[in-house]
């Protein structure tokens, strides 16, 4: 079961769910729209590497904008920070956003029960196009869980502006390299 708008902002309203900043105005029939917050990172190694941390490179939107490249994987965040501890939220490009042959979400738009935080966006675009903080980048649904709840506590909780892969923390020590 998916949550309506207006379940959205009685959820909203008391406590079920938190949008920070919440706007009425963000509410859509049966999800809610998110903002490009105004950080970017992007990585500056040519190879990745998924058993250590990667070096990236900071990019702070002006009010011109950012022009995104193809072929360049941008983490961006949400301005919101959203979270539940009884509902499922899913974040999905808004199909506005999609036409203009931006993907906003790559493979991961599940957020877990008890997360709370601003929501990293992986940005990758089919042709240059220019992004600004604010504009209404994505969507979020909410779905009604069932069976018995255990909360999120993984290492993402309570992020604020785009995090780098921090898949090395789920390995062995031994596994890690330095």
């Amino acid at each position: 079961m998916i949550l309506t708008g207006p379940e959205i902002i009685s959820a909203s309203r008391d406590g079920r769910l938190r949008i920070d900043p919440f706007s009425s105005s963000q509410v859509n029939p049966n999800s809610y729209n998110v903002r490009l917050g105004p950080t970017l990172l992007t990585y500056t190694d040519d190879v990745l590497d998924s058993h250590r941390p990667n070096p990236t490179h900071r990019i702070q939107g002006g009010e011109d904008g950012h022009i995104l490249q193809p072929g360049e994987l941008y983490l961006g965040h949400t301005m919101e920070e959203v979270g539940s501890d009884r509902f499922v939220p899913l974040l999905f490009g808004r199909s506005s956003v999609g036409r203009l042959g931006l993907f906003v979400e790559i493979t991961a738009p599940i957020g877990d029960i008890g997360f709370h935080g601003q929501w990293t966006l992986m940005l990758t675009p089919t042709r240059p196009v220019r992004v600004y903080a604010g504009m209404k980048i994505g969507q979020i649904m909410f779905f009604v869980s069932k069976g018995a709840i255990e909360l999120y506590s993984g290492k993402y909780q309570a992020s604020a502006g785009p995090q780098p892969s921090a898949y090395w923390r789920d390995l062995a020590p031994s596994a890690v390299t330095p």
